[in-house]
């Protein structure tokens, strides 16, 4: 799969190269925070033939530990032996897709830009594009060929919470949370402890990326929605976040995609941030 302008990916184009009998390597990201085994018991039911399971739990995060958040990144180490387990070498194009939005599948693209992989692709629309457009699906498990990805030597693009609470301090980043409007506002939190969002933080829900069709609107909408967010500041001075570091990847995908790369991933995000009791907190609508 050639590298091109977009970190989007088609079903129709996915097809063809997999017709080709030289596809990428696919992995599939389906997973429910609310019912963490749904995706991999979706998988196994059928999936886009030849893709592997990526569990963001596990394979796209770390353990999580008594001072972080929901997600920490994955260890180095262990991301690059699971790649390579996987058959995924420096230069092999990767397509992520998930239930529909991408908010799942862009954690694996934004792990994968990370670490310098530039083939990494989102399957826009993901299982639901695939399976409206007829394509295919399999209950069979391919078996990979194990390579050495070789060591990656950071996570380049991130951001720690010392990173926002000085960045804020200073005035000289933008916060972005990518939670739905309630859960920033404090109003329905479901999934932590604590209810509001970091005071600074701006509020820009993941979905305002997406068509009526579940697909990522055109580049130059996507363009005009952030350059409205950014107001006039460099993308370099965004860092997304949401409750656990994942669905603040699907800001920073549309941020690619709407061609103003740069912006910085807070892993920890809200569920980090509240670690700390003496860590200010702050509710209400977000300011315009």
């Amino acid at each position: 799969m050639a590298q091109t302008s977009s970190p989007l990916v088609d079903a129709a184009s996915l097809a063809a190269q997999i017709a080709t009998g030289k596809p990428p390597v696919i992995f599939d990201c389906r997973f429910d925070v609310a019912k963490p085994g749904w995706g991999r018991e979706q998988y196994a039911a059928s999936h886009v033939p030849g893709a592997f399971y990526a569990d963001i739990d596990t394979d796209l995060s770390s353990p999580k530990t008594p001072s972080s958040g929901r997600h920490p990144l994955p260890h180095l180490v262990a991301f690059a032996g699971w790649l390579g387990a996987h058959g995924v070498t420096p230069s092999t194009p990767v397509v992520a897709y998930d239930q529909g939005s991408g908010a799942y599948a862009a954690r694996l693209w934004w792990l994968l830009r990370a670490i310098g992989h530039l083939e990494s692709f989102v399957l826009d629309g993901g299982f639901a594009a695939w399976i409206a457009a007829k394509n295919a699906t399999t209950d069979e498990r391919r078996r990979a060929t194990v390579v050495d990805y070789g060591q990656p030597t950071s996570f380049a693009g991130g951001a720690t919470t010392g990173d926002v609470a000085l960045g804020l301090l200073h005035a000289n980043i933008v916060l972005v949370d990518a939670r739905a409007a309630d859960r920033y506002a404090g109003n329905n939190e479901t999934i932590d402890p604590v209810a509001g969002h970091v005071p600074g933080a701006l509020s820009k829900p993941f979905m305002t990326n997406m068509g009526p069709d579940g697909k990522f609107l055109a580049p130059t909408a996507l363009r005009e929605q952030w350059t409205a967010v950014l107001k006039g500041r460099d993308p370099g001075e965004l860092v997304a976040m949401c409750g656990s570091g994942v669905t603040a990847c699907h800001n920073l995908l549309a941020l690619d995609i709407a061609g103003l790369p740069g912006a910085r991933l807070y892993a920890g995000s809200w569920s980090e941030w509240i670690r700390d009791p003496s860590r200010a907190v702050a509710t209400g609508e977000s300011p315009k």
